[in-house]
């Protein structure tokens, strides 16, 4: 068994550790004839990677994509795709000291039970590096659902430990308007104000988490398939198969716990030639199926773990130490985490449109 593939019909299997020689993907299912190029997958992954401000890790990786197979002048052939992302500023020295010392919050104690051997330096396979390889599958993925059905992907950071960014107009926002900060939080003075807390906790050796949300525009209704695969169902797999993810909500999320039932509901209105809803508090999907409406879905990330404060905790054979970890680490990963989710929501969307595509009756019996 194993757990580095996602999807079915589009099937992504990632491969590499945070220090081994690169990191990557192998893609199946991505449809024929597509135009697709180096130039298609990068800016998602320049988007992600290490290095690019001040509130991330300063480790330089350029992460250039190489496709490496399934391509031949420009369009795709139907096969498997290679796509592949050289390490190029790995360090695995910097961790020579934890090889004895689990990392408090970590992934070192579970691997270590799990298969009775870790990669100590950064942590492997559950390094954020491994994420390369989910972007890379899912820009192709995103490229797709865009050409066929015009689907947009727009995720931001809307908190940042106790600041919160303001509402805002979702029909306005854009990846441009995101990219707009360094810390990715559509609102510019909230945004000054996590970057500033993000600088103090850097200077203290420590980190803080956040929440980011994600809206995603034109989806036909239809997808999605109940009653164990329903469309937020894959979507909060996806999420929180994500490092430093702890919590999915989807549309009115845990408020809908406090709501009444009329306040709840999304009456149905004819709009724009299509049965639309007056409000959106089931998050664009009903019954585990999409309803054309934005999908809508926030998650919380956690802190990072690996902080260069020191810390009271023990060593694999239970000897009471103290560790400082030492390298470069980011005090706060939610602004990275924006091209990630984006990418992995884009694969969930690809493989419930290659599904429903599947069914050639469900248009011909449709009511519309």
């Amino acid at each position: 068994m194993s757990g580095s593939s996602f999807g079915r019909l589009f099937r992504v299997s990632t491969f590499g550790e945070s220090h081994c020689a690169g990191v990557g993907a192998i893609v199946d299912g991505v449809p024929p004839g597509m135009q697709l190029s180096e130039e298609d997958i990068q800016p998602q992954l320049s988007r992600r990677r290490p290095g690019q401000s001040k509130v991330n890790t300063p480790r330089d990786e350029k992460d250039q994509v190489q496709i490496l197979s399934g391509v031949e002048q420009g369009r795709t052939l139907g096969t498997p795709i290679g796509l592949f992302v050289p390490n190029q500023d790995q360090r695995p020295g910097d961790y020579g000291e934890m090889s004895q010392i689990p990392r408090p919050s970590h992934a070192d104690f579970t691997y270590q039970m799990k298969y009775g051997i870790r990669a100590s330096s950064g942590g492997g396979r559950s390094s954020a590096r491994e994420t390369i390889g989910r972007v890379a599958a899912g820009a192709i993925a995103e490229k797709w659902l865009n050409e066929q059905f015009g689907i947009e992907l727009v995720a931001w950071v809307s908190s940042c430990g106790p600041i919160l960014c303001p509402d805002m107009d979702e029909d306005l926002l854009t990846r441009e308007k995101v990219d707009s900060n360094i810390i990715r939080c559509p609102d510019a003075a909230t945004a000054e104000e996590m970057i500033d807390l993000v600088g103090q906790l850097r200077e203290e050796g420590d980190s803080i988490g956040g929440c980011l949300d994600c809206v995603i525009r034109n989806t036909p209704a239809g997808w999605g398939e109940p009653a164990f695969d329903k469309l937020e169902a894959l979507l909060a797999h996806a999420m929180l198969s994500l490092p430093a993810v702890k919590a999915f909500e989807i549309g009115s999320g845990f408020h809908a716990a406090v709501m009444r039932g009329s306040e709840h509901n999304d009456p149905f209105v004819q709009k724009e030639g299509r049965l639309g809803t007056v409000t959106n508090y089931s998050g664009g999907i009903q019954g585990g199926i999409s309803n054309g409406e934005d999908i809508r879905f926030r998650i919380a990330i956690k802190a990072p773990a690996t902080i260069s404060r020191a810390q009271k905790t023990a060593t694999f054979s239970g000897e009471e130490t103290e560790l400082a970890a030492k390298g470069r680490h980011d005090p706060f990963v939610v602004n990275r985490a924006v091209p990630i989710v984006e990418s992995m929501a884009a694969l969930v969307l690809m493989d419930a449109a290659l599904m429903q595509r599947a069914r050639p009756l469900a248009e011909e019996t449709s009511l519309f």
